[in-house]
């Protein structure tokens, strides 16, 4: 499945603007990351990309959430790794992330929210007018971007990664795509 065709099967499944905005966050990141750790970036891209493709179907059912994501997936004839680290990405199941892109997945997700808060605060409101020093002093201040689990990122460790060193690449992929964020 190419990239243009999975975003096509994405949008027959979220409406919500904002997220898929996180969705193109997230795939960005993994992008970046896969191209650090000399892994397949197309198939990182995908899994961020398609990470919360039944989230709109079940906001209100978090305990579903991500598995039907999977049986989504998995119907769309994508690999099984990518398949897992949809599904992994829930801690509520209870299943063990294995694989880097697991890993990956699971830090990314909440921190690409944590990026985005940092920006709308600032008086441009844009990407640009953020670096890690800003990022790192807001990740201490527990009322700040409240979502955006500190916990599930600094799980970036099991990566190999500073939680400095995981912004970084974070922030640096989000900045190259800020046009299309609108940040």
């Amino acid at each position: 499945m190419t990239r243009e065709e999975a975003y096509s099967e994405l949008i027959k499944y979220v409406d919500n603007k904002n997220l898929l905005k996180h969705m193109l966050s997230t795939e960005i990141v993994l992008i970046r990351l896969a191209k650090h750790f000399d892994q397949d970036p197309d198939l990182w891209g995908m899994a961020g990309l398609l990470h919360d493709i039944d989230y709109e179907d079940t906001k209100e059912q978090p305990e579903v959430h991500s598995l039907k994501g999977a049986e989504i997936l998995e119907s769309m004839g994508l690999p099984q790794e990518l398949v897992y680290a949809v599904k992994v990405h829930n801690e509520r199941h209870g299943l063990p992330r294995i694989s880097l892109l697991d890993k990956a997945l699971y830090a990314t997700d909440p921190m690409t929210g944590l990026i985005v808060a940092g920006a709308l605060i600032r008086p441009d409101k844009k990407l640009s007018g953020v670096d890690v020093p800003f990022l790192r002093k807001k990740f201490d201040q527990k009322a700040f971007a409240k979502g955006a689990d500190r916990q599930q990122i600094l799980t970036c460790s099991e990566l190999g990664l500073s939680l400095e060193e995981f912004l970084g690449y974070g922030l640096e992929a989000m900045q190259g795509i800020s046009i299309e964020l609108e940040l």
